[in-house]
């Protein structure tokens, strides 16, 4: 049967026929290989983010004069911050050149962009030269964030965008853990457990294991690269700026494959192309229009208060708990542990992230968090109370995630999505380097308790604000955002 025989007697080329022809398709119909290659990219962007969590303190005692283990945690919000506002600065340049350039060639020079700041990092000799190396990583991580996150989306069935965005977040889970126990193992002393690990590296005459940590970064970044230039356009985005020709082909493939796991259904009425595409900037597209503009302010203000959550637990948690007292070590070790935790939230999340509302994921979220940064206060020293509160710490601040990132993508239209996600992604995540600057100094006189109620309360914060946002499941992305 041929996949295209349901659209006799229409032109197949025309947009609207394109866009109900990308709409019937049921499953995730590129080759399960690219799905490997998008989430290689994801890989190292998270064990980025992750890296500096047990290493920072090997790092924070080589480039800064006094710097100790007690102290490292004075230090480490300017590196995170800047590496935000990197973040920031890189999506906002280029996540527009995506909606105006192309989604995948964009996705090259993001790639190439994080893998040189993963490597000049590595051969820094100050604390002024880290701080600036980790804010080139955060412009080239910033905006790959972005544009992945907005290729799924575009790529993926309507009723499957959470399930594969979450599907792809099974790499970033694994990143995370590569990056701290990498870390565990390079940068803390052997010690017996439950206080460290006995197979260790650090001490004395191996005291760069932090730089090694960067240098697997690059080699990462690279590998990411070669790969990605096998993923092709997306369609959408190639119909938005009218090259129709070039979106039927991709379309076609993406058919054929999806009618070799089970029949196409016929293809629906036409989408009406959005109006303007293709005409307005991006930023233009967001803020001329009232409906964007407070989608765009919602979800900056839920996605700043989440990240105080996330990035205080993510890149500063062995910091944290070393600063209230837990020997560098043991802090390292109970925040890798809490890593499987990471990996099986990405798993839930994609097995269940279709069955409820987006939205309703934050405060679920929000509430699991709580839950485990009390069961890590309360564990005192019990070791493996902490362990298990660490775990289910490390479900609850990231189960949300991937279904947020799908969520703020379907709230804004094709002509300026990566823009939109870019923006709220991006400003966002100020909120986790703003958040660890004026946490870390208060850590001591809060106690573990209060340390652990004060982090996961951005969360709650967060999930109030997100249930004034709309409701996007199983709806089509045009119908969303026109």
């Amino acid at each position: 049967m041929n996949v295209q025989s349901a659209t006799v007697a229409m032109d197949t080329e025309a947009p609207g026929i394109l866009l109900a022809r990308i709409d019937r398709i049921p499953v995730w119909a590129l080759p399960s290989l690219f799905s490997g290659i998008i989430g290689i990219g994801f890989l190292f962007t998270f064990y980025d983010i992750f890296d500096i969590n047990v290493s920072f303190i090997q790092t924070c005692m080589q480039l800064v004069p006094g710097c100790t283990p007690h102290t490292s945690a004075q230090y480490i919000g300017l590196p995170v911050l800047l590496n935000l506002a990197g973040y920031v600065v890189g999506t906002l340049f280029f996540s527009p050149l995506a909606d105006r350039a192309g989604r995948r060639d964009l996705l090259l020079i993001t790639m190439v962009v994080t893998g040189i700041g993963s490597a000049l990092t590595a051969v820094v000799d100050n604390y002024t030269w880290f701080v600036v190396a980790r804010a080139i990583t955060g412009i080239g991580i910033g905006a790959d964030l972005a544009i992945v996150n907005t290729y799924i989306g575009e790529m993926a069935p309507r009723d499957g965008r959470a399930r594969y965005t979450s599907m792809i977040f099974i790499f970033s889970a694994l990143g995370g853990v590569l990056g701290i126990w990498l870390g565990l193992i390079l940068t803390t002393p052997p010690m017996a457990l439950p206080i460290g690990l006995p197979f260790a590296m650090a001490g004395e005459g191996f005291e760069y294991g932090w730089r090694l940590m960067y240098l697997v970064g690059g080699a990462l970044a690279l590998v990411g690269v070669l790969l990605r230039f096998q993923l092709p356009e997306s369609p959408r985005w190639l119909i938005s700026r009218g090259r129709y020709k070039e979106a039927a082909e991709v379309i076609s493939e993406m058919e054929s494959r999806a009618h070799a796991i089970s029949p196409l259904p016929p293809v629906a009425e036409p989408v009406a192309p959005p109006p303007e595409a293709g005409q307005r900037m991006p930023f233009a597209a967001i803020f001329r229009n009232k409906v964007y503009r407070r989608r765009t302010l919602l979800l900056v203000a839920m996605w700043f208060s989440a990240y105080v959550t996330v990035y205080a637990f993510a890149a500063g948690f062995t910091t944290l708990l070393s600063a209230l007292g837990y020997p560098p070590p043991e802090a390292g070790l109970i925040t890798a542990m809490g890593t499987f935790g990471f990996v099986l939230c990405a798993i839930v999340a994609y097995a269940y992230g279709e069955r409820m509302e987006r939205k309703t994921w934050v405060p679920l979220a929000a509430a699991i968090t709580l839950i485990g940064g009390v069961m890590v206060a309360l564990g005192g020293a019990v070791f493996w109370v902490g362990v298990v509160g660490s775990m289910v710490v490390f479900f609850g601040f990231n189960v949300w995630v991937p279904i947020a990132y799908a969520w703020s993508a379907e709230n804004y239209p094709t002509r300026a999505r990566t823009t939109g996600f870019a923006l709220v992604d991006g400003i966002g995540h100020l909120g986790g380097g703003v958040g660890l600057i004026f946490i870390a100094p208060l850590i001591p006189s809060l106690g573990v308790l209060g340390a652990m109620l004060l982090i996961s309360g951005f969360l709650v914060l967060a999930a109030v604000i997100a249930q004034f946002g709309l409701a996007t499941k199983d709806r089509l992305l045009d119908d969303i955002s026109p």
